[in-house]
């Protein structure tokens, strides 16, 4: 049965001569496996491998079978079209660690509708901000993405309750008996950051690049503690080479 989808490309393998697997983060159905014939060709007005790259917004029709792992495409084409993502280093390399993250913490093929809208949402507007934006939307990004998958971070900062428990996910009056916790300003900082409602307003909380790479390294580590099978991930060493932060 033919369904029409929007998807976030995650990863593509190469199958054969001509084929590839494509793994999408879809609207519908979550994440789901594809096969996509003649995807690879050396005529390459007959290629649309290039569609599938890692992070490209598509609109899909495809066929959907619950008991099978592998899935076909019919239909695809670039659902938004980026204007900065592929051809700015830094917004490319911002969107690659928001796809591995993604790739990291969605396993099973379930409809996650909020976390489809929010993400396919993020990546459009890392698309169009300003770089001042840009350099804070990691940290922000991990962060809602905690909260999407159920590990949302409780109370408030304030000067009765300074630290962050990441064991806990909650502010607390006393530093926690236990490293996996933030200091006073690392955990304003993430306050901050959580309870921006617009993206935009992300400029505006200022902080220096090792303070960032601290901050994006302890949410990492957040994620470990609450998603058991969480490995380790390639991209934030390159991302914090990019953006010198």
């Amino acid at each position: 049965m033919l369904h029409k989808t929007r998807g976030i490309v995650l990863r593509t393998v190469k199958y054969g001569d001509t084929s590839l697997i494509v793994n999408i983060f879809t609207e519908l159905f979550g994440v789901q496996s594809y096969m996509v014939n003649g995807a690879r060709s050396s005529k390459p007005k007959a290629a649309k491998g290039n569609l599938l790259q890692p992070g490209n917004i598509l609109e899909l029709v495809v066929y959907h079978n619950e008991i099978k792992n592998l899935q076909r495409i019919s239909e695809y084409k670039l659902g938004y079209i980026y204007n900065a993502v592929h051809l700015n280093v830094i917004k490319n390399t911002v969107a690659l660690y928001m796809i591995e993250l993604l790739q990291k913490c969605l396993k099973q093929p379930e409809q996650q509708l909020d976390l489809y809208y929010f993400t396919e949402n993020t990546l459009q507007l890392l698309d169009i901000s300003a770089l001042s934006v840009v350099a804070n939307l990691p940290l922000y990004f991990t962060l809602k993405l905690g909260e999407q998958l159920g590990f949302r971070l409780n109370g408030r900062f304030s000067e009765y309750t300074p630290y962050l428990d990441l064991q806990e996910g909650t502010f607390t009056d006393l530093p926690p008996h236990h490293v996996d916790h933030l200091d006073a300003h690392s955990s304003e900082l993430t306050d901050q950051l959580f309870q921006c409602t617009e993206v935009q307003h992300l400029a505006a909380i200022t902080m220096n690049k090792e303070r960032r790479r601290k901050l994006l390294y302890a949410y990492l580590d957040f994620f470990r503690l609450h998603l058991p099978d969480f490995t380790e991930m390639h991209s934030p060493p390159i991302l914090h080479e990019i953006l010198d932060a």
